[in-house]
This record gives structure tokens, C-alpha cells and sequence, in this order.
């Protein structure tokens, strides 16, 4: 999923750097057609994905030309005109040192850069909210067990229903007929299993991508610091209609978050909540 930018990996690079104080306005998070980027960053997790990424682009750009630099030296000072009477040695113990030492040092550079960000997404600070995302064959069963309300999220099939639930129509096969609704600003831990095969629960723009596996239960976290939709869809082959079960998550004041968590009980016959209730972390 790439957002459209034909931008050079440097400057991609810059952006990333500065992209904790460009959240203003609500922002979407989905693929657009022949993108080269990925998704507006809207957690910190992602920022330092998106980092990391440009990071080692740039290794890796660094490294290849003075791979073909060296390369380039050895075609024109060593071909058989230059040098008609190559040396017979076969061995230079400076330069196999050199050669195994210096990628040594750069996995561990990769490495220093890598695992803290590894390590962010692993540990799961104090939940404001937490919520459960059962994968099924082919749609998601949403849990708030701290606001007691529970629902299923399936695919919007008929485009003409996309107007209708208030989607854009590039936003065919994403779209949901129920919302995973947060508050912006919050904690959110997210407890992930499956009903019946593997699947995975994904959201690229908050760079968050889990196994939901039948029997185990798995976990994540993000802090959307952005209002707005995003999308995501099941990352695991899970069968016939893998394609077709999409995650919808919109991300809103805590106001408005307020408001459907009520909404959503006195449809269930409960009583209002009033404010968010921040679970206990685990």
C-alpha cells in the first residue's frame, strides 16, 4: 500500500523526520493507484517504521555503488590490456579481514536501529482502551470489554452501498459496514485470536500487523495521534474470500467516541457509560 509521491528516498527521508509536527487535519489511510510510498504515518510506530525503511534504502544505495565503484576499478585497471601479467597470489589476510569485519559492522549498526524500534512494538504501555478483534472466515467480531459492546464488521459488497455509509467509492472492498471506532490521543491495546483459521489484523498507517491464530491470543498497540479512516485487511491466506475481508478503523475526538459508545450500548438495551473508562494496564 504506497501513497503517490515521486519524491527521492532523501528527501522521503527528511519528511519522515519531520513528520511528528505536520498532524493537523483528519487524514486517510488508504492505497491509492501506482502510490510509491507508504501510508501517511499517523502513530509513532510508524514514523519509526518509516524511518527505518529510508534508512536502509540509503545503506543499501550506499553500498552498491561502492560495490560498482570497485567493480568499475577492476574492469579498467586490471583487464588483460591494462594488465597483461596478472599477479599469482591468492591470498591478502588485510583484506579478508576487511571484508568480513566491515558487514559485520554494519548488522550491527542495522541491528542498534532495528531492535529498539522491535522492542516499542512488543512492549505495550498502560491501555487506555482495549478492545478484541476475532478473525472468522471472512469478516472480524469487535469486542469492548471495558464498555460491554460487541459487533461484527463485513465488507460492504454493493458499491451502491458505499455512498450510502458515507465511503468514498475508491474505497470499494475497505470499506466495512460496522467501524472500529477510537479515540484519538488514547492508548489502544488490542487482544488478537481467530475463530477458525490464521489470519492477521493490519492497519499500515499505524503500522501495526498481527497473527490472529484459533486457541492463542496475540496483542498489539498503537496511539493514533491523527483523526480520520483507516483501512486495513486480513495479511494471512485464510481461504476462498481472504481478499474480501477488509478493517476499518476510524479515529475520532473523544467527544464523538464518547457519544457512539453510548449510542452502541443504548442499542443493546444498556445504560449510558458517560466518559471513557481507562482500563487497568495488564
Amino acid at each position: 500500500m504506497r501513497k503517490s509521491n515521486a519524491a527521492s528516498l532523501f528527501a522521503g527521508l527528511a519528511a519522515a523526520v519531520a513528520a511528528g509536527g505536520a498532524l493537523a487535519q483528519d487524514a486517510e489511510g488508504k492505497p491509492v493507484p501506482q502510490g510509491t510510498g507508504f501510508q501517511p504515518a499517523v502513530t509513532e510506530l510508524m514514523r519509526d517504521i518509516v524511518w527505518f525503511d529510508n534508512f536502509l534504502h540509503i545503506l543499501a544505495i550506499a553500498i552498491t555503488i561502492f560495490v560498482c565503484v570497485l567493480l568499475l576499478i577492476c574492469i579498467v585497471r586490471y583487464n588483460k590490456r591494462a594488465n597483461p601479467t596478472p599477479a599469482r597470489f591468492t591470498h591478502h589476510a588485510l583484506l579478508e579481514v576487511v571484508w568480513t569485519g566491515v558487514p559485520i559492522v554494519i548488522l550491527v549498526v542495522v541491528g542498534a536501529f532495528s531492535v529498539p524500534i522491535l522492542f516499542k512494538q512488543l512492549y505495550v504501555p498502560q491501555a487506555d482502551i482495549t478492545i478484541k478483534a476475532i478473525g472468522n472466515q471472512w469478516n472480524w467480531d469487535y469486542e469492548y470489554p471495558d464498555h460491554e459492546i460487541d459487533f461484527n464488521a463485513t465488507m460492504i459488497r454493493d458499491r451502491a452501498d458505499l455512498a450510502d455509509a458515507g465511503y468514498a467509492e475508491d474505497e470499494y472492498l475497505l470499506a466495512t459496514d460496522e467501524v472500529v471506532v477510537l479515540p484519538v490521543n488514547k492508548n489502544i491495546h488490542v487482544l488478537v485470536t481467530g475463530s477458525d483459521v490464521i489470519h492477521a489484523w493490519t492497519v499500515p498507517a499505524f503500522g501495526v500487523k498481527v497473527d490472529a491464530i484459533p486457541g492463542r491470543m496475540n496483542e498489539l498497540w498503537f496511539k493514533a495521534e491523527q483523526t480520520g479512516t483507516y483501512f486495513g485487511q486480513c495479511s494471512e491466506l485464510c481461504g476462498l474470500e481472504h481478499s474480501y475481508m477488509p478493517i476499518t478503523v476510524k479515529v475520532v475526538s473523544e467527544e464523538e467516541f464518547n457519544d457512539w459508545v453510548n449510542q452502541k450500548r443504548a442499542d443493546a438495551g444498556l445504560d449510558p457509560m458517560g466518559a471513557v473508562k481507562v482500563a487497568a494496564a495488564e
